[in-house]
């Protein structure tokens, strides 16, 4: 049985749809993340998840049971749901040992203390239960947040853009560790961010939302090689479209050479092998345009953007068309300059010409 489970679901305020027929399912243990731009819809689908609105149609279930459907709104406190807001929603006037212990009144104090103190230790905050929130660094207080989510050991656990107070450094460490935490203690969780590198170092599996819908839900590997159309492949990762031509079902041209697709290229007339030379436009990715100097194909750098480990060049190719390349930071080549460039691509990703 699916821990959470979404069919149809649909969501509107007054005549206005905001999440349009969404279906995902998720199993114990599993860490999901909704991603997408702001106004996707993806904060009011958590919401709906969590009780605090209700549903248009379709229904939510938790454990199979039904907590959401046309006139149906099971309370967020009878759903078993830990949740952790963006900005905490600490109580100020209470230690981080009682913030964290809130929810845990049907306990005896010994066994609250326990897990108070069981969970302090989890999070990283040993020893400062006696602290109280406005002493404590913005992480710190996320992890007294997630601390309290996690102790009642809902169902469930909801998180609406956790990390967006913190900056970008801390942002990145505490997914990853907040995933380790989620883990540890065998929690479900759903995450809702418009940030992609939150979503890779958290989830095990996202949909990605547009316009109310989920455009693809996948594994972040997927996601990224195997986009399911132009929305997705635009939104996850960065690259550059460039005209192809279909060659056959497993060849296309593009300006760089010919790539060996590994799936059937779907051309511009909707069929799968014509060999017609139909038009498409194949996603590159940085990590495809391989720096060679050995390479007869030349590129001129325009832009350039050092990342440290790694430089990230905007390069253009004879016909004007643009290209990005990762390479590694030794190779510091100037604006103007031309360097040899291959193609390396194990994934051909191409969509129909829209003209």
């Amino acid at each position: 049985m699916s821990k959470l489970e979404l069919r149809s679901v649909v969501q509107r305020y007054g005549s206005q749809t905001i999440v349009n027929g969404v279906d995902f399912q998720l199993g114990q243990g599993s860490i999901a993340c909704l991603l997408g731009p702001s106004g996707c819809g993806k904060t009011t689908l958590l919401r709906c998840i969590a009780g605090f609105e209700e549903v248009a149609g379709g229904e939510i279930r938790i454990n199979g049971a039904v907590v959401s459907a046309p006139g149906l709104r099971v309370p967020p406190e009878k759903r078993q749901v830990g949740m952790v807001f963006q900005d905490y929603a600490l109580f100020p006037h209470l230690s981080v040992e009682r913030n964290v212990g809130f929810g845990l009144g049907a306990m005896s104090a010994a066994e609250r203390g326990a897990r108070v103190e069981e969970l302090l230790a989890t999070v990283g905050l040993g020893g400062l239960g006696r602290k109280f929130p406005h002493e404590l660094s913005g992480g710190q207080q996320q992890r007294v947040a997630l601390a309290r989510a996690l102790a009642p050991r809902p169902e469930l656990v909801l998180l609406d853009e956790p990390f967006s107070n913190l900056d970008v450094d801390l942002r990145e460490r505490l997914s990853v560790e907040v995933r380790e935490i989620l883990k540890k203690e065998g929690m479900t969780a759903v995450l809702v961010t418009h940030d992609q590198h939150e979503a890779f170092a958290m989830a095990d599996e996202i949909g990605v939302m547009s316009e109310g819908r989920i455009q693809q839900w996948d594994t972040p590997y997927n996601l990224y090689h195997r986009p399911g159309n132009r929305f997705v492949a635009d939104f996850v990762g960065k690259g550059v479209f460039l005209p192809g031509e279909v060659l056959d079902a497993r060849h296309v041209r593009i300006e760089m050479g010919t790539l060996n697709s590994g799936v059937p290229v779907e051309c511009s007339l909707g069929c799968r092998v014509c060999g017609k030379g139909c038009s498409v436009d194949v996603l590159l990715r940085p990590d495809d345009v391989v720096h060679d100097d050995a390479s007869p194909t030349r590129a001129e750098v325009i832009h350039k953007a050092f990342r440290g480990a790694d430089i990230m060049y905007t390069l253009r190719l004879d016909s004007g068309a643009e290209v990005l390349s990762l390479v590694p930071s030794h190779h510091n080549h100037a604006l103007g300059e031309k360097i040899g460039v291959r193609l390396e691509a194990d994934h051909v990703i191409a969509f129909k010409y829209p003209g």
